[in-house]
């Protein structure tokens, strides 16, 4: 996961017109496979009836993201307009699992919180929160329904601006948001010679950068085109990081365990299959925005 949006400032239409072309963040390959990413039981066609789920509250499903809620994922802060990549995702698995819009609730859940171990008041959460392997340990997720990239963005009279290699950001005063792979690409793969700054959320993350406390933040790529286009624009995209042999994706959450795992990942795959996810990705992110790869 990485970061989201306080206030539009700009349309994310006017974002995708400015970006230049790039493969990374193109549209969904409606015929990848997604299933790797998924973790619990399996659901099985009668367990799937549509609109008869054991969801926590009967006939209707709940759905969980944090507050802020960011821009390009939501708009003007509200999941619940159906408006912003994320948001349209949700609407789209609830129609597949046979709860229409008025059929779903949404309910405010951190980013830390919903991954943690513990029962959720969500049936499931979209917050664009990365599988992984020690994240499954403590909670369940569908298919993934995104493929991400991690990217640096940087002020532009800083010395990162002028990165060209992960080397050239080793001695940099880097941030990210607490408990997100865009922290983890700082840790792990870039290895700065000081400790990263982490914040606990985006809007902190921010406004250090624009202040000057850090000289670079490291968000997902959809991420960073929105943040240097409207919110700092005295930041540039510096680049973005390779894809490894398994390409991250961002999965939907659920409770460990839960009975809707299978259900909510059959839905995600056939959103893939037949095209939707990708038409939603055109549609809320940038499909071809430039960024320079780190090596």
């Amino acid at each position: 996961m990485t970061l989201r949006k306080p206030s539009a400032v700009l349309p994310i239409a006017a974002l995708v017109a400015a970006a230049a072309v790039l493969t990374a963040c193109a549209p969904q390959d409606s015929k990848s496979d997604a299933a790797p990413g998924a973790s619990g039981a399996a659901g099985s066609a009668a367990g799937c009836a549509p609109g008869a789920l054991a969801t926590r509250t009967a006939g209707t499903l709940t759905v969980g993201t944090d507050k802020p809620a960011y821009d390009p994922w939501f708009t003007e802060d509200k999941p619940e307009n159906g408006k912003g990549f994320e948001s349209a995702v949700a609407y789209a698995v609830a129609d597949k699992l046979g709860y229409p819009k008025e059929k779903v609730s949404w309910v405010v859940a951190p980013f830390n919180k919903a991954t943690s171990p513990g029962a959720k008041d969500f049936d499931f959460d979209i917050n664009q929160v990365s599988v992984s392997d020690e994240r499954k340990q403590a909670v369940d997720f569908s298919s993934g329904y995104y493929d991400v990239r991690q990217t640096v963005i940087a002020l532009k009279n800083s010395k990162a601006a002028g990165a060209r290699s992960i080397a050239d950001l080793k001695g940099a005063k880097l941030g990210a948001q607490v408990g997100t792979t865009s922290l983890d690409t700082i840790t792990d793969t870039i290895k700065p010679s000081t400790q990263p700054a982490v914040f606990d959320s985006n809007d902190l993350a921010k406004a250090a950068l624009k202040n000057g406390q850090i000289e670079a933040l490291v968000v997902d790529l959809p991420t960073a085109f929105y943040i240097t286009g409207a919110e700092v624009p005295e930041a540039q995209v510096v680049g973005q990081f390779e894809v490894s042999s398994r390409a991250e994706q961002f999965g939907l959450v659920l409770d460990k365990g839960s009975k809707l795992t299978g259900c909510v990942s059959q839905a995600v795959d056939a959103l893939r299959a037949d095209g939707t996810l990708a038409k939603l990705e055109k549609q809320w992110l940038s499909d071809a925005v430039s960024a320079p790869v780190l090596k």
